[in-house]
């Protein structure tokens, strides 16, 4: 016979590995709930012979458990310790980013999962207790190194992302404060390259020479960043951008929010279909 008995002194841990453990739908398996002065213990008795399938179930709800429960506030620690000088408003969304990385990206939750499911299959395997804080707070070190390394890459996304905005920011305060110098240009969307052109059709020529460049900035749109610096040189009253493969990417998506109510969106007009026979683009779904 096996058996392991689960400490914890909080209540809600306690039903979820009541709940769980009810439901686990393994033959010869017994459950107790008793109360002590310092822990309430789950205890699980399991008298069949295939001890390696009632480890997986076990060691499946435990990790859930722990990811459930104590995940949240590892990376909360985390972000504490090591990012202590961001406002409060930025550590919530620096740790609304990992909490969507670590359980949304299916490789990263397989990841982590399966790193935690196999510390504590090593654990109770020697062991015939387990006091959950415990070992949440000094036997999984490698799944919070895993946790670790995943607020660092979303720290690094939150300050490109505020980045991006405070350009985006700097260009649309620009744009609203000064005259446009043309009333209306259409830009040719198509392979992911930009062409601009007037309202009689003759393409304006892009300013290429990086020296020249001067509002670009270290986000990167590749030739279409002498496109934008083009756009907003000129700064037309209206803009009409024609998706010859009808796909919105992140540089139309920065057009509309610098340009804002002067851009509008066209998949399905003679210049459209022009460009779409010249270039033969397949029109997406």
């Amino acid at each position: 016979m096996k058996s392991i008995c689960i400490k914890s002194n909080n209540k809600y841990i306690i039903d979820y590995l009541l709940k769980d453990f009810s439901n686990m739908n393994l033959d010869c398996t017994y459950l107790s709930n008793h109360t002590f002065k310092l822990y309430n213990n789950v205890i699980i008795h399991y008298k069949g012979k295939d001890t390696s399938i009632f480890y997986t179930y076990l060691c499946d709800i435990l990790a859930r458990c722990i990811i459930f429960f104590y995940e949240k506030k590892i990376i909360q620690n985390s972000i504490n310790y090591n990012y202590f000088y961001f406002t409060d408003i930025e550590k919530k969304k620096i740790s609304n980013l990992c909490i969507d990385s670590l359980n949304t990206e299916l490789s990263v939750y397989k990841e982590k999962y399966n790193l935690l499911f196999n510390l504590i299959k090593q654990y109770i395997t020697e062991h015939h207790s387990i006091l959950l804080t415990g070992f949440v707070n000094f036997r999984i070190k490698p799944y919070k190194e895993l946790i670790e390394e995943n607020v660092d890459t979303c720290v690094s996304n939150f300050l490109i992302e505020r980045e991006y905005y405070e350009f985006i920011n700097i260009l649309r305060l620009y744009v609203s404060s000064k005259e446009s110098e043309i009333e209306h240009v259409h830009l040719i969307y198509i392979n992911n390259e930009s062409i601009l052109i007037d309202n009689e059709k003759n393409i304006i020529s892009v300013e290429d020479n990086i020296f020249n460049a001067k509002y670009l900035s270290d986000i990167s749109f590749s030739s279409n960043d002498y496109c934008l610096n083009t756009l907003l040189n000129i700064l037309p009253k209206k803009l009409t951008i024609h998706l010859i493969s009808n796909y919105e990417d992140e540089f139309i998506n920065t057009l509309r929010l610098i340009f804002e109510n002067r851009v509008s969106i066209c998949s399905d007009c003679d210049i459209c279909r022009v460009y779409r026979l010249t270039s033969n683009v397949a029109l997406k779904d």
